[in-house]
């Protein structure tokens, strides 16, 4: 699947959302090469460079910062993990 970039302006792109943007690709090549990226995008509201994959798992970096994973959860609630491998194993048992 090719991803999708949306949200991002790449012309006024500043330190932090770059920092954040190598981050969530770093993550992403280290920890997911072989899962298809549903989108990558930036929201605006919170700072978040995001990277969305097919398996359920969210890869972030808040203004520049270390990455997390997030995943919703059977009541639709955000889950945040500092670890991959317990993102992808607890979004293999909601999804």
């Amino acid at each position: 699947m090719i991803p999708i970039l949306t949200n991002l302006d790449f012309s006024g792109v500043c330190y932090a959302e770059a920092k954040g943007l190598s981050k969530v690709w770093e993550a992403y090549a280290e920890f997911s090469p072989q899962e298809d990226i549903l989108e990558v995008g930036f929201n605006e509201n919170f700072g978040n460079i995001y990277i969305a994959l097919e398996n359920g798992v969210t890869i972030v970096s808040t203004m520049g910062n270390d990455v997390h994973y997030l995943i919703m959860d059977e009541m639709c609630d955000e889950v945040e993990f500092e670890c991959y491998s317990d993102a992808e194993y607890e979004a293999s048992l909601v999804n």
